[in-house]
């Protein structure tokens, strides 16, 4: 054991990774990737644009101004007409405009929910592309700590041959195994370039941006059904539809609403010269005509069609939410699966470590003493990176999942 102790302070010694800092609270990257990402840019900026919307369906249509000159003047009592001003100005009918404002209004907070929908899979997504950096960093931290022992059973292997307790065989399989982990090592260091450029992407910075990353991922206690209420209640996705739906049903009210008359009022002032053959009363005074209007509309198979259209997809909407939420559902209890699956590997290797590192104590005293099992403390030693490293991926996919299951819930970070 004191041996083993002496390794470690060796490999500590040797381990000059730039990964191994106090990382910056994943949240601040979090809300870096929020303000930068050009997706949720842009889902938000189709709300904004959704919100304008509202200000142009609930005005009235612009009124008409018009102008007639009469070429050939029309005579009448009070001296010939030379000209016509015509301003006029319809209404729709009582509530269209308002059912058009709701229309708008549900459209926009859709649009909302999308966005909030957006930024959640944002947050998943830097969750997801955070912790595998993670993983390789450790796995980096066992390989290399790794190719601090190897060296120096290598070392013993050497004194072992020269004393004649062990073989040269002994050595040529440490430099076989050194050569391994450094190849393995080398690839993990190359793995680090194309997970670095997706995670910085996702925050929309330069590429070679250098991520402060943890030096230790404790698992957190879960609990059984882990906001399982919050699924189904605040999923901006089933929100949306939810408004989605009530824009159908506004949609519906718009297009029974335009099937009914509309109003007008207008107002004609006519230009009038005087007549100069004779002298009348009111000669070449200009005439106001105030005038109303009523639309017909009497052909009733467009406003008919537009009504199923929006009935038709109020329901279409309703299969589709039903179908959102059997997909939710499903995926939650995959995600608990895969999250309680992670937490017991973690567990499980945690205590295969400390037993395989106790065996590994024994057979080295045994080893420096006879010169014997060395080729079995190699396979332990290896069996214990094995262990390490997938104790490593363990907790990447607990946070994975954990993760995915803030998305699910819309957590709020």
């Amino acid at each position: 054991m004191i041996m083993k102790n002496y390794l470690k302070m060796i490999c500590c010694l040797l381990l000059g990774s730039p990964f191994l800092v106090h990382a910056q609270p994943l949240t601040n990257y979090l809300k870096v990737a929020a303000e930068n990402n050009p997706g949720v840019k842009s889902t938000y900026t189709e709300f904004e644009a959704a919100l304008q919307r509202v200000a142009q369906v609930n005005a009235l249509p612009d009124p008409t101004l018009s102008f007639g000159y009469f070429i050939s003047p029309v005579e009448t009592r009070v001296g010939p007409q030379r000209a016509k001003i015509s301003l006029g100005q319809m209404f729709p009918w009582f509530g269209t405009l308002q059912a058009k404002e709701d229309m708008a209004s549900l459209r926009a907070e859709a649009r909302y929910q999308e966005f909030i929908n957006a930024r959640n899979q944002l947050y998943r997504n830097v969750k997801s592309a955070y912790y595998p950096l993670y993983e390789t960093q450790e796995h980096i931290q066992k390989q290399q700590e790794n190719l601090a022992i190897l060296r120096t059973y290598k070392n013993l292997a050497l004194t072992s041959f020269a004393n004649a307790r062990g073989t040269m065989v002994d050595v040529i399989r440490i430099d076989i195994m050194l050569e391994n982990t450094e190849t393995d090592i080398h690839l993990l260091e190359d793995r680090l370039k194309p997970l670095t450029v997706g995670f910085n992407n996702l925050l929309n910075r330069p590429d070679a941006t250098p991520i402060q990353m943890t030096d230790s991922l404790e698992l957190v206690a879960v609990q059984q059904g882990y906001r399982k209420d919050s699924l189904l209640v605040q999923n901006p996705l089933l929100l949306a539809i939810d408004h989605r739906i009530q824009t159908a049903s506004a949609l519906e009210r718009v297009a029974q609403k335009n099937g009914l008359p509309q109003f007008g009022v207008a107002l004609d002032y006519v230009l009038v010269d005087k007549r100069t053959d004779m002298d009348v009363t009111d000669n070449g005074k200009n005439v106001f005509m105030p005038m109303a209007s009523m639309s017909l509309p009497i052909f009733r198979g467009k406003y008919k069609a537009q009504v199923k259209e929006a009935q038709l997809i109020q329901k279409a909407l309703v299969f589709k939410k039903e179908s959102i939420t059997n997909s939710l559902e499903s995926a939650f209890e995959m995600t608990w699966y895969q999250l309680e699956k992670a937490r017991q590997l973690d567990a499980l290797y945690a205590k295969q470590i400390v037993k395989t590192q106790q065996t590994i104590d024994l057979l080295y005293t045994a080893y420096s003493n006879s010169g014997k099992d060395f080729e079995e403390l190699l396979r332990l030693q290896q069996q214990l990176l094995k262990y390490e490293t997938a104790r490593a991926t363990s907790r990447k996919e607990f946070y994975t999942a954990l993760a995915e299951l803030d998305y699910l819930t819309a957590k709020s970070e």
